[in-house]
Formats: structure tokens, C-alpha cells, sequence
């Protein structure tokens, strides 16, 4: 596998290399002129032969254009004002550029919309990206600004209940999704139970989602990659900004270490729910004292030794902390405690080997850990007893990889590399302590020992254009998997064409294979902490997928992004809890799993605006997501929980002006499918004396699986902005309110005894926030 593809590589190379005489290079790095920050996917345009390219992750770009002429530059990013140059090309240039905010400026050069980028301009189809300052503008649960609530607006994307923070993307499950801060993968993306997610807003710098014609460069997950980075920190100059709401404040520190080299970024946020509530807890309880809170941190250091080198180096660690105390007159001390958290952080070295080829070496840790813990002590007649169980399970991995971007030519960018992952994986222990004043002492591990395992990949693929209406991009994704002695390995091809119609209109269509070899355990329910991860084993294969989608794109005018898009997956292997299987048994996990397959399909419709006063977009999706396991449902197909046949969003943001801004979101999405029973009756059994019948016992009659499907979902949510500008900061005012017509949303259904009948609970009224938000 390994010489294959690296002989696919050579032939590549070589062939483009024969096309680079009389020819020259421009390269450099785009970024924002106000702070440094490097601008990716900025576009660059050359008017003279119609053909451009994107700056990458780190703000490179290399353009290499026939020389003796004059090439007509032109560059471009969402919100900055466009630059444009004449250069007579005789030789190899170095051309850094700096991109202005069109806020800071008078005048805005604008280029013709003939010559700018587009989405049908693009070969990559699946693919979603939101301005961070337009999720900043979406009304929250709370207020607090949630990334990921955000994307569960977008068509394909789905939330798997009411204010929950997990994706389920075109038919997958929550762990069919890469999740990567900086290029590092994120295991739990959630904070108190899935009601708001793990990512600061305030830190981040783009955010994009790819759902399906994955170029060869991704791997590892079935449904989706989400691609969030962190900002850098100014290099120019020293900011902050920060916010207090109503159950949690944050602040961003960033600037310069050493202007224009070095600059850091740090950036925290914490609840106070429970410092808030802890005098009236007091008065309350008198001997209980509950509490909960969650904090996350952010923070970040960049150097640039030359235009050749830089390093970065960045981290996160968040946790969630849940308690109880007991105090009874110092005669019984109790404390019990729940917590899970991510650890992550990388290392960073990019290295511009020449101006047509780029280096990215990174090393990464990332562990998420779950435990919940108690200790008691009691005290009676001067003995002491005291006894302690402490329950844990997670993740730990450390990796490291290369990634190569070679630009040859226009119509052609290269990308290629390699990686290595260590798990280690903890699927559940449970330690017990007991003890007195005696000599009696009991310690001992109860549950699954920790499994290690590696995970490496090797890839190639080309976005080429052929001809001015034809491009492709076209790769081969090689992983293996080494565990307990078994090895898997898998060859992915990925391809994504489009084709240029008259009037502009681009036809897209893809095709990929993708395989996952590590599991989340879940129930099915809200996104517990207590979910499991476990890998692939010889009992347990890989999980495995196929999509193909087809669809078309065009922008109307210079603003509407609009295009459809139809698909359909097919997946093998998917892991599930066999029926009545529990998590609380401490037994082999692998015996309480079984494996199936699934099948998604659907189409997707999608109009954006990103820029102007007015921004938003209205998203539908039509879908059908089913599910067969041999030891499920009697071996019968039934629709997954979160098979939504339609799903609806409307997001609209409008700037009135400098000062007052508004914004709304509608969903609409039908009921999720969940299993009752569908009769009940009262079992006489004769007495054993035959003299009549006992009182008898309830027998409950299954239906079958996900056999009925709750209310529609929908919520309206609406927010005002009212920002000032001050003499050294900027402060702004936040209102709105969630669920704005209190719509009773389903949340789930029992039966009730009393009224023999079933109910529905529903979790959120209307939910009023109030946000103080400042810059300087």
C-alpha cells in the first residue's frame, strides 16, 4: 500500500514538473493587517488566465503563472477589502500581503464579480463554512454563543434532542464525527450534559464542517469533519474582550510577546452557578450542600523566526464538575463527586521548503477522562468506618504527523502526508476501598483492563483543473489499525468532480470510502459523560462506510450561495448495546455489543448570504436513515432514534448600524422515533393449592423498535445587539430570549400509572437571556 501511492505521488510530481518551464512563482503569506492573524482560504485571482488558488491553513499561498507578462492579482476574504496588483513577472516573487478590515476603511476596492471565487468556482462539494462573528450573532441558550448549536442549523446536521450539543451528520452518530481544535481531536464536545459545548467562541477563528466528498487528507470518522482553529493572538498590538451572562462570564487576553514575531493567546470561561447558589443552599440544606460547575481554557503561543519558518504552539483543558457534601454533626461525612474533561494540545512547525511547497509537522496529546467518585466516613460509639468507590473510564492518545501542499501550477495542488496515533483505552474500572480502625482493609479493581493500540494513515490526492469548465479532486486515504496482535488495514479512494454549465451553474458530484476504527458506547439517550469509548478488535471489525453525492451550486448575484444536493450512505459494522444490555455491567464490554449496518439518503437545499448588513441562511434537508442488527428487532430494519424526514432552519442577521443589530432563528424538524410498548395486561397465576388465582403480575407487550414518533420539534429564538463605542473600549448589550413562543418540545415520554396513559415532558419554556459584552 505504502509504495503504491508513492509511486502515484511521483508519477504526479514529475508530470506537473515538465509543465514549469518558462514559468514563475508567487508565494507568500495572507493576513488580517490590524492583527497578523493569518486569513485562511483567502482567495487569489489572476484576471489575465481566469485561474486562482486559496491560501491554506497557515495563510501560504504559491501561484505559478507563465512569465515575460503582466499577471493581474487580486485578493480576497469575506469582510476584508480586496487588493489588486499589476506585476510584470520575470522571476520567482515573494509577496506577503495584508488584507484590511472593510469595517476600518472609508473606501473598499472592489473587483468585478466576474473575476471573484465562488462556490461554484470550488471543486469540494459538502462542504459548510460560517463566519465566527456570524455564529457570534445567533441567538443561545442563555446566551452563551455554542459553535456547534450553530452548525445544527445547517441542512444534513441534526441535534440529537432538545438543547443537546451532539451532531448527527446525514444518518451518522455523534461518534462518526472528527472533531479537531487545531488540528488535535476533541472526544467529548460537551458541557452539563449536552446543553452547551465545549468551544469559546471569544478563541476561535473559523470554523468548517465537511459531510460527505471527503478529500483523501481526512480519515478516521464516517459522517463528518469539523475543522475549528484557534486564533493566534495579535502580533500587532495588546486587546481583550469578555462577556458576563447569567451562568457564566469569559475573558480573551492576546498581543504581542515581540511585535510581528511572537504573540500569545489566553482565554478562559467559568459557571458560577454554584458560587451563586451556595448561601441559599446553605440556609436550605443543612447538612447537603450540591453544587456544579464547568470552566474551559484556552491558550496559545506562535513565533515567527523568518518568512520560512514559524511554530505554534496551543492548548485546551476544560472539565465539568458535579458534588454532593454531607455533614451530619461530623457522625457522617459523605462526599460523592461526578467530573469528565478533554486535555488537549499541539506543537506546530510549518516550514516553507520552496515557493511552490509548503510543511506542516505537528505533534499532538489528547486525552478525555470520565469519573465519578464517593467517600464516606461514619462515626458511631468512637469506631470509624469509612468505605470509597471511585469509577473511571476515557481516552488518551499521542501522535504526530506531516502534512505536505505542493502547488506546481494553478491547475494543480497536491497534498500529501502521513500519520501515526497511539491510543490507550480505558473502557471502565471500578475500585473499591473499605475499611476501619481494625486491621480490616479491602482495596481491589474491578472492570476491564486498558486496551493500546496504533492508528496510522498515508495519502495523496491532486485538485486539478482541466480545461476552464472542468476540475477534479482526486486521491487514495490509506489507514491501518494494530491491536492485540490483530491488524486491519483499509484503501479509501475519494473523488470529487465538478463541471461548469452555461450561465455558471456548477454540477458536483463525489464519491468516497471511509473506515473508523475506534467506538462510542452510547444508550442512545442525552450525551451522558458516562458514553464509552473502545476500539476496533478481533471481535469487533472496523467500522465501515461508502457515500455518493450529486448536486448543484451557483451564486445569484455576489452575495446568494445557493445549491442543492443529494446523497446516500451506506455504512457497516456500526456498533450498538444489544437489547437490555446494561452499562453498569462490569463485565467484557465486547459482549454486550453487537454490530449492524445502516443506510442514509436524502437531499439538501442551502442559501447563504455572508456579507452586507443582512446575513444568514435557510437550510431544508429531506432524509431517511434506517438501521438492521441481527440481535436488534428481531434481526428487522427500523429507523434510527434520529431518522428526521424533514428538517428546517431559518437564520437571519441584520445590522441596522453601528450600534443596533438584531437576529432570529426558526427550526423546524419532525419527532425523533423512540419504542413504547403497545399493550399491557394483568397475568393470573393459579395457586399452587388449586383453590383459585393470585393477584397476578403486569406483563408488559414490546413493540417494536422505534415503533412511534414524537410531536415535531420546533422553536423560535430572537436576539438585540445595542453596541457603543467608548473612549478605550467597546461595550455591548445582549437580550433575547430562547424558545421565544414557549413551544412545549418534546423531550420524552413515560407512561403514567394514575391516568394510564402516556405523557410527554417537555424541558425549555421561553428562556429570557441578558449578555454585558466589552472589547478594548
Amino acid at each position: 500500500m505504502k509504495y503504491n501511492l508513492l509511486l502515484l505521488l511521483s508519477l504526479v510530481l514529475v508530470g506537473t514538473a515538465l509543465n514549469a518551464q518558462d514559468k514563475f512563482t508567487i508565494s507568500g503569506y495572507i493576513e488580517d493587517a490590524s492583527s497578523g492573524e493569518m486569513l485562511i482560504e483567502a482567495n487569489v485571482f489572476d484576471d489575465a488566465s481566469a485561474s486562482g488558488t486559496v491560501s491554506n491553513l497557515y495563510g501560504f499561498y504559491s501561484m505559478t503563472l507563465p512569465g515575460n507578462d503582466t499577471v493581474r492579482l487580486s485578493f480576497s476574504y469575506i469582510g476584508y477589502a480586496t487588493q489588486s496588483f499589476a506585476i510584470y513577472l520575470d522571476k520567482d516573487i515573494t509577496l506577503n500581503i495584508k488584507l484590511e478590515d472593510e469595517a476600518t476603511l472609508s473606501e473598499v476596492v472592489v473587483v468585478a464579480d466576474e473575476v471573484e471565487p465562488n462556490i461554484e468556482d470550488e471543486t469540494q462539494m459538502s462542504k459548510v463554512e460560517v463566519p465566527i462573528e456570524q455564529i457570534k450573532q445567533i441567538p443561545a441558550l442563555l446566551g452563551e454563543v455554542d459553535v456547534l448549536k450553530a452548525m445544527q442549523l445547517l441542512p444534513g446536521i441534526q441535534s440529537g434532542g432538545e438543547g443537546t450539543s451532539g451532531l448527527y451528520v446525514r444518518g451518522g452518530s455523534p461518534d462518526q464525527n472528527l472533531i479537531l481544535l487545531d488540528g488535535v481531536p476533541v472526544y467529548n464536545v460537551s458541557h452539563l450534559f449536552g446543553f452547551f459545548s465545549v468551544f469559546n467562541a471569544d478563541a476561535i477563528n473559523n470554523v468548517t464542517l465537511t459531510k460527505g466528498g471527503f478529500p483523501a487528507r481526512f480519515g478516521g470518522r464516517l459522517s463528518s469533519v469539523m475543522e475549528i482553529n484557534m486564533k493566534e493572538g495579535n502580533s500587532k498590538e495588546f486587546h481583550g474582550e469578555g462577556s458576563i451572562g447569567l451562568i457564566a462570564s469569559k475573558l480573551t487576553l492576546e498581543g504581542p510577546i515581540v511585535k510581528d514575531k511572537t504573540s500569545f493567546l489566553i482565554s478562559g470561561r467559568r459557571t458560577y452557578i454554584d458560587l451563586l447558589a451556595r448561601p441559599f443552599l446553605k440556609r436550605q440544606l443543612e447538612d447537603e450542600l450540591p453544587g456544579y460547575y464547568f470552566y474551559d481554557v484556552n491558550a496559545k503561543v506562535n513565533h515567527k523566526f523568518n518568512d520560512k519558518h514559524r511554530l505554534y504552539a496551543s492548548a485546551y483543558a476544560g472539565q465539568d464538575v458535579f458534588y454532593i457534601k454531607i455533614n451530619e454533626d461530623d457522625e457522617y461525612i459523605q462526599d460523592s463527586r461526578l467530573k469528565w474533561g478533554n486535555i488537549t494540545s499541539a506543537l506546530r512547525w510549518n516550514y516553507m521548503i520552496s515557493n511552490k511547497l509548503f510543511a506542516n509537522t505537528t505533534l499532538t496529546y489528547s486525552r478525555y477522562r470520565f469519573e465519578t467518585s464517593t467517600e464516606t466516613e461514619e462515626r458511631y460509639d468512637g469506631e470509624v468506618e469509612r468505605f470509597a468507590f471511585k469509577y473511571f473510564s476515557g481516552i488518551e492518545d499521542f501522535g504526530g504527523k506531516i502534512d505536505f501542499d505542493f502547488v506546481p501550477s494553478p491547475d494543480h495542488y497536491i497534498r500529501f502526508g502521513t500519520s501515526a496515533t497511539h491510543h490507550t483505552f480505558s473502557p471502565g474500572v471500578l475500585q473499591l476501598d473499605l475499611g476501619d480502625e481494625t486491621d480490616f482493609d479491602f482495596d481491589t479493581l474491578i472492570g476491564t483492563t486498558d486496551t493500546r493500540a496504533w492508528e496510522m494513515t498515508l495519502y495523496v490526492e491532486d485538485d486539478m483543473r482541466i480545461g476552464e469548465n472542468f476540475s477534479a479532486n482526486v486521491g487514495l486515504h490509506g489507514s491501518a489499525f494494530l491491536v492485540n496482535g490483530e491488524s486491519y488495514f483499509s484503501l479509501q479512494p475519494r473523488v470529487g468532480m465538478r463541471y461548469l454549465l452555461p450561465q455558471r451553474y456548477a454540477l458536483k458530484g463525489s464519491f468516497s470510502m471511509m473506515a473508523q476504527y475506534i467506538n462510542l458506547l452510547t444508550n442512545e439517550g442525552v450525551g451522558l459523560p458516562t458514553d464509552l469509548w473502545v476500539p476496533t478488535t478481533d471481535q469487533i471489525k472496523p467500522q465501515r462506510s461508502w457515500q455518493a453525492a450529486l448536486g448543484v451550486a451557483k451564486t445569484f448575484g455576489s452575495d446568494f450561495e445557493v445549491s442543492i444536493e443529494g446523497y446516500y450512505k451506506k455504512m457497516t459494522n456500526l456498533v450498538s448495546y444489544k437489547e437490555g444490555a446494561s452499562f453498569f455491567d462490569f463485565n467484557d464490554w465486547q459482549t454486550k455489543v453487537t454490530q449492524g449496518d445502516g443506510e442514509a439518503y436524502g437531499v439538501e437545499f442551502f442559501v447563504q448570504k455572508k456579507k452586507g448588513k443582512t446575513t444568514g441562511w435557510l437550510g431544508y434537508t429531506l432524509s431517511w436513515n434506517n438501521r438492521i442488527f441481527p440481535e436488534i428487532n428481531s434481526g428487522e430494519e427500523y429507523p434510527f432514534k434520529y431518522d428526521r424526514r424533514h428538517d428546517l432552519s431559518l437564520v437571519v442577521v441584520h445590522r441596522f448600524n453601528d450600534k443596533i443589530s438584531v437576529s432570529g432563528s426558526w427550526v423546524y424538524g419532525t419527532g425523533n422515533s423512540i419504542t413504547l410498548n403497545e399493550a399491557r395486561y394483568i397475568a393470573f397465576n393459579p395457586n399452587g393449592d388449586g383453590t383459585g388465582f393470585n393477584s397476578g403480575n403486569t406483563v408488559e407487550v414490546p413493540g417494536s423498535k422505534n415503533n412511534y414518533r414524537m410531536a415535531a420539534y420546533h422553536r423560535l429564538d430572537f436576539g438585540v445587539d445595542f453596541t457603543k463605542q467608548k473612549k478605550r473600549y467597546e461595550r455591548t448589550f445582549s437580550l433575547g430570549a430562547y424558545n421565544a413562543y414557549s413551544r412545549k418540545n418534546p423531550y420524552f415520554i413515560y407512561y403514567s400509572e394514575g391516568d394510564n396513559k402516556f405523557k410527554q415532558v417537555s424541558l425549555f419554556p421561553v428562556i429570557p437571556y441578558f449578555t454585558y459584552s466589552f472589547k478594548f
